[in-house]
């Protein structure tokens, strides 16, 4: 009779944009230390592979340039509950995913995947599902009958689903999932350390002379991960003296672990990411309603101050808010605070309790 450990975990996921798919990393992570064998498979690429480059490519389209729209949909969709599209003509994928990887449960970090593991639960298939959702919403696109259990950002997200239906016991508050080498860190204690990220979804300053009076502020030495924007990073790379330009890296821990307080848009990840790291932040004014969330999130918590992104309003608040000690202060007790309300490893429990409930059944 098979035990209830080394569990063999399938993870869904899809790379609109990367929140989803390091969620799904920091999940393998997780459940590989506790001795499961996992599989995380970008579900879109396996089920249409010479169509999801273009989708992925459409879809970071419309964020950039289309956002009115997206917000529009995501806001009409907001209590909408049923089968995501594709969700019955992918059911065969699933099953040959099953079939290949052995898998004892399945964890999803995007709707469309928890959609489909749904509609093949209705079909007749028994496998446990989990599912982690990756902002701080409680969006009925994530709402799928068969859900065995949910993995949320938040009591407020908790909440929010147990006011559509969903039982309280099914819903775990974890925190969006980030690697482990995210901690807290010490900061620089010679000058005050910067990190500003975003520069590779074009939401970095245009005029010189942003970077100019940001290279002029006393004591303070500024990082800027410009990601796989290179002609951002050929631009500002070098040209001042107190502002380093890091292209794309897979160090974001250590810069986040040396710094004081970064600026960056509110996405999910980035945003727990910081809260593991115990790193105050200013948020761009978002655009987007999912971070609009997340920096309501932040903000109501006392984790993070708003920045406009009007270039003399955005140094304005990088000032007020980088010399402010106690300011700093109290957001790193903030997050210290929503970190102690968190499971992060409640993924493992999960899986290893509903994989023995369908090995025993």
């Amino acid at each position: 009779m098979k035990e209830n450990k080394g569990m063999n975990v399938l993870i869904l996921t899809g790379k609109f944009g990367m929140g989803h798919w390091s969620a799904s990393q920091a999940l393998q992570q997780q459940l590989e230390r506790e001795g499961h064998q996992v599989h995380t498979v970008d579900f879109f690429d396996y089920a249409m592979p010479e169509l999801a480059p273009t989708l992925y490519r459409m879809f970071g389209w419309l964020v950039k340039y289309g956002g009115g729209l997206y917000n529009l949909f995501h806001r009409l969709t907001r209590n909408v509950e049923g089968d995501m599209p594709l969700a019955g003509a992918w059911v065969e994928y699933l099953e040959e995913l099953l079939f290949e990887t052995g898998a004892d449960v399945v964890v999803s970090t995007h709707p469309v995947c928890s959609s489909v593991v749904a509609r093949y639960k209705r079909e007749g298939g028994v496998m446990p599902l989990v599912t982690c959702i990756t902002d701080v919403t409680s969006h009925s696109e994530w709402i799928h009958p068969g859900t065995d259990c949910y993995l949320v950002a938040s009591h407020q997200v908790r909440q929010g689903l147990v006011d559509k239906g969903v039982e309280a016991e099914r819903i775990l508050v974890s925190g969006i999932p980030v690697g482990q080498q995210f901690t807290g860190g010490k900061p620089n204690r010679g000058q005050r350390e910067l990190l500003i990220m975003g520069g590779g979804l074009g939401l970095m300053p245009r005029r010189d002379r942003f970077y100019e009076q940001l290279n002029d502020l006393p004591g303070v030495h500024v990082t800027i991960l410009t990601g796989r924007n290179e002609k951002l990073y050929q631009r500002l790379h070098g040209k001042y003296e107190n502002i380093e330009v890091v292209g794309f890296t897979t160090q974001v821990d250590q810069y986040m672990a040396r710094a004081h307080l970064m600026l960056s848009k509110p996405g999910g990840i980035t945003v727990f990411e910081a809260i593991a790291s115990r790193l105050p932040m200013l948020v761009w004014a978002p655009f987007l309603d999912q971070e609009r969330e997340n920096a309501r999130f932040l903000l109501e918590a006392g984790m993070a101050r708003l920045a406009d992104k009007e270039e003399e309003a955005c140094l304005w608040a990088i000032e007020s808010t980088l010399y402010d000690e106690s300011g700093l202060a109290s957001m790193r007790r903030a997050m210290e605070k929503a970190s102690n309300t968190m499971c992060r490893a409640a993924v493992c429990a999960v899986v290893e309790q509903l994989a023995g409930e369908k090995v025993y059944a």
